[in-house]
């Protein structure tokens, strides 16, 4: 199968406009009820408000601190129409805050579960911000909340989510990877900071210059009253986030001695809960300042009797601040000293959670047309590519208006022309178990046995359990003289529910140990892979997923008039090799 392919949606919109098409191999009554205009799902909940002056900081601009209590507010509802019992805010994804929202405006924000597990759900979330006078609308930032329903006496075993358009089919697919990426947060965050290196020159800066990073401290607390809580007497996370907004706005305040702006709040969990009657301790201080923003460290500690010697910790947060002149643009922020010590590593820590959050932002970014397929492979941003591969394919996936093109022997060939690029699929039913399949399909080394697009393959690293890199060679095409090499991460990922398939997703990276080289063409692949879905014991319905790039159109569009026999003759020694190799994974198998 080739792979000179490119998908470049990164990570989903929440909520889209755009009404999905329907194929006609798929239409019927109930997706053009999911999609019509009578549809609504049953989790959203709708919030407008009215920006009011005691709503709003010293710019007359909406706080940032009331926006996250009406966020919270509105995806707590949400989450607790689909539980049917209280819920508590767990955690909050990164927040970008695109456009401000001034007095007068009204506020629109939009919640809905994307789906469910265990005892948890995730939020999503969309607002906007609306101009009564000129009609005008705005959006203002996304968000992905973490919601857990909390019963006192039962345990909670939340019904599924049943996603019915292909917005909220992308949702539900992608909302399983994303909660991997949440679960291994603190630990991938932790690896980066110790493994990634950062240049800085604050032995050679000016200290008569450099503002001391004490003045910047500020501490305060809060008691909670009645009306921080919910009906059971535990805080509101969108209180505790926005009392965290105040104290770090004041603390950036001394940094810059002037209004500064949030634009961005880094994922952060609650590691416990709070109550009426706790006072609540809110620490922030300067970690770094760069050239034209700046790093807010806040934490939050808990006590119930001012005896008390132990606090609890409730959680951290690292808020991203600039500071906009009369054009909106961002000036220039003076350097941060710190303190020797803990102050110091603050600092590193900081520089090096801004290339994280770059590197993240970039990767998952809806921008990806901007920029070339090949992404950088290093340690500071493996776990957001492996994230971008499945969750690219997961998306590919969910689209519902395939149509279906041919069907050969019970090959099935798919095609689906969107967003600018011609994607095709191919499926077949095979008699052999979805975990064999997985596991002979997943090492790409042993693709030549049946794939003839694959002349050799090297693994490069096996960077983790689950992600692999490899160096592929591939015979010219298309009227090419030269052969072309291809760098991929191929990343694999077992069911996280019944009913979800194993997924083996590929794409192109960049690696200064494998430049391109006079002898080869490089290739480069974005969105490709396999799903395998279990029919039955010992069926598994295989399908695989491409999407072209315009260099290769042509051959793909030859292929898929009338499923030419070269597609057909890959996929069928597909099956075979799964024939031939079925019984020789007895002990890997134990492990899935």
């Amino acid at each position: 199968m080739i792979h000179r392919t490119g998908n470049r949606s990164g990570l989903a919109s929440v909520f889209s406009s755009r009404t999905s098409r329907k194929s006609a191999s798929r239409a019927g009554n109930d997706s053009a009820m999911a999609d019509g205009e009578g549809y609504r799902n049953p989790t959203e909940v709708q919030m407008s408000q009215l920006v009011l002056p005691c709503h709003t900081n010293q710019r007359g601009e909406l706080s940032v601190g009331q926006l996250l209590k009406w966020i919270d507010t509105t995806a707590c509802l949400s989450a607790e129409r689909h539980a049917g019992c209280p819920c508590v805010t767990a955690s909050m994804d990164d927040i970008y805050f695109e456009h401000t929202i001034s007095v007068g405006q009204v506020v629109n924000i939009k919640a809905k579960v994307n789906r469910a597990f265990n005892s948890s759900m995730e939020v999503g979330i969309q607002v906007a911000s609306e101009d009564l006078c000129s009609e005008k609308q705005w959006n203002v930032c996304k968000a992905l909340a973490t919601f857990v329903a909390h019963r006192e006496i039962t345990k909670v075993k939340l019904k599924q989510i049943t996603p019915r358009t292909e917005e909220e089919k992308m949702e539900h697919s992608v909302a399983a990877e994303r909660r991997r990426m949440r679960l291994v947060y603190a630990d991938t965050i932790k690896d980066l900071l110790a493994n990634c290196a950062i240049q800085d020159d604050l032995e050679n800066r000016d200290c008569s210059h450099m503002v001391p990073a004490e003045k910047t401290r500020v501490e305060s607390v809060e008691l909670v009253l009645p009306p921080h809580a919910n009906h059971q007497g535990n805080t509101f996370g969108g209180q505790i986030m926005a009392w965290m907004e105040n104290v770090a706005t004041i603390a950036a305040s001394r940094l810059c001695c002037a209004h500064p702006t949030l634009k961005a709040i880094e994922m952060f969990h609650f590691r416990g809960p709070s109550q009426v009657g706790d006072r609540l301790v809110l620490k922030a201080i300067v970690n770094n300042a760069f050239k034209h923003s700046m790093e807010v460290g806040v934490c939050v500690e808990a006590y119930r009797q001012q005896a008390e010697t132990h606090r609890r910790h409730i959680n951290s947060a690292f808020m991203t601040f600039v500071v906009l002149d009369a054009d909106d643009q961002p000036q220039l922020l003076p350097w941060i000293r710190p303190q020797p010590g803990d102050g110091e590593r603050r600092y590193r820590e900081a520089s090096a959670r801004k290339k994280i959050r770059l590197d993240r932002k970039y990767i998952v970014s809806c921008k990806q047309t901007e920029v070339p397929l090949s992404v950088p492979w290093d340690p500071s941003n493996q776990v957001y590519l492996s994230y971008n591969n499945v969750s690219s394919l997961r998306m590919l996936v969910a689209k519902d208006n395939w149509v279906l093109s041919s069907e050969i022997n019970q090959v099935r060939l798919y095609t689906l022309e969107d967003d600018k690029f011609l994607s095709f699929h191919m499926e077949m039913v095979v008699h052999v178990d979805a975990a064999q399949a997985f596991l002979l399909l997943s090492d790409l080394r042993r693709r030549p046995e049946w794939d003839k697009h694959y002349r050799s393959v090297e693994l490069v690293q096996q960077v983790d359990e689950d992600d692999a890199i490899y160096h592929v060679t591939s015979p010219a095409l298309g009227g090419h003289t030269k052969p072309q090499d291809f760098v991929i991460l191929a990343s694999r990922r077992k069911p996280c529910d019944n009913g979800d398939p194993y997924v083996i997703a590929l794409r192109s990276v960049t690696l200064p140990t494998h430049q391109e080289t006079p002898e080869y063409r490089r290739g480069e692949t974005l969105c490709s892979g396999f799903c395998f879905w279990r029919e039955g014991d010992q069926l598994t319905k295989v399908s695989y997923y491409n999407q072209a790039t315009p260099g290769v159109l042509n051959y793909v569009t030859t292929n898929v008039a009338g499923l030419s026999s070269e597609f057909y003759t890959t996929f069928k020694a597909c099956e075979q090799f799964l024939l031939d190799n079925r019984n020789d994974l007895a002990p890997s198998l134990q492990t899935l």
